[in-house]
């Protein structure tokens, strides 16, 4: 594996966490807005964190079918470099997001079998980067975050589309290396992989998780 694999930590809740993800050379660190995932955080604890996180290091905004009221909030207060959408944003509505903040645009798209790929040629146009995701179990409470993996054969060998793409969905330390090998992903996204407890991160799983995408 390549050096030059960019890790993305998401759902980080403290300064500790964000000290943590940036020592272990994170590319970009995610923060949550949404009140049902135990990663939430409000507006104000997210602007003080932002504030910490170090210049180079992408700070991700991530919402789950927001309005335009709420995402107004989040923008005018938390200095992002990125939003992330997760809910069920049709290619319109991120288009309009992007037209609306100025500010580059990654959706997530839910995969669980073949015939959900085709998802990913929808919103490719208007997206800046996309998260391969995997689809939440029926009546999930969160559309991400869950630990689960998609069947990473799914993209193995496939031809790659033209936007930066991110994998994500049941990663950890231990199957990250793997899931780059079959995948060829060049970035990945972890959260509940590096965590002790749902929504507490784990220094040292950070950094074991940095370490094993490294992994020449």
């Amino acid at each position: 594996m390549p050096p030059d694999i960019r890790a993305k930590i998401c759902g980080l809740r403290t300064a500790a966490d964000v000290a943590a993800a940036a020592n272990a050379g994170a590319a970009y660190v995610g923060f949550v807005f949404f009140a049902k995932s135990p990663r939430h955080l409000d507006i104000d604890t997210a602007a003080a964190l932002a504030a910490e996180v170090p210049l180079g290091v992408c700070k991700v905004a991530l919402t789950v079918n927001a309005t335009d009221a709420e995402l107004d909030a989040i923008v005018a207060r938390v200095p992002l470099d990125m939003l992330q959408l997760h809910g069920k944003e049709t290619p319109e509505r991120v288009a309009e997001i992007k037209a609306r903040f100025g500010l580059p645009v990654m959706k997530a798209i839910g995969i669980a079998d073949a015939e959900d790929l085709s998802l990913i040629d929808r919103y490719e146009p208007v997206a800046d980067q996309l998260l391969i995701d995997a689809k939440p179990p029926r009546n999930a409470e969160l559309p991400g975050g869950n630990g689960l993996a998609f069947d990473w054969r799914l993209l193995a060998g496939r031809k790659y589309w033209q936007k930066p793409w991110m994998l994500a969905g049941g990663l950890t330390p231990d199957n990250v290396a793997e899931a780059i090998r079959m995948t060829s992903a060049r970035q990945v996204d972890v959260s509940s992989g590096v965590e002790s407890a749902p929504g507490v991160k784990d220094a040292d799983r950070i950094a074991g998780f940095l370490s094993a995408a490294h992994q020449p």
